[in-house]
């Protein structure tokens, strides 16, 4: 299994929109993808999250992600969801994990 983690700061009054457009962009991935995603807003920190997403492979997720990214409904989505960045801490980190064991 495929694992993607994000890391970003999301602005304390803007949690509302982030997680519609979060709705939005995940409808669209499950078109081509089959996927799932978990949300994590940190204790210690009320603007970190993390977006972990696992997907059954990631020659499929690759493929996917280059039909994906070219649709303009992604494109504004991502432009939207970067809005709601802080300004200060605009970064969105990445990492790509593979799944060895689930207990």
């Amino acid at each position: 299994m495929f694992v993607k983690i994000y890391e970003y700061h999301v602005q304390k009054d803007k949690v509302d929109e982030y997680l519609t457009i979060q709705q939005k962009a995940s409808e669209i991935y499950s078109q081509y993808l089959d996927l799932h995603t978990m949300f994590l807003n940190s204790k210690d920190e009320d603007t970190k999250w993390l977006e972990i997403t696992t997907y059954n492979d990631e020659i499929q997720y690759n493929k996917s992600m280059n039909i994906i990214n070219e649709r303009k409904d992604i494109q504004d989505l991502f432009e939207a969801f970067q809005s709601l960045l802080l300004t200060d801490r605009n970064e969105i980190k990445e990492e790509d994990f593979i799944a060895i064991s689930n207990v």
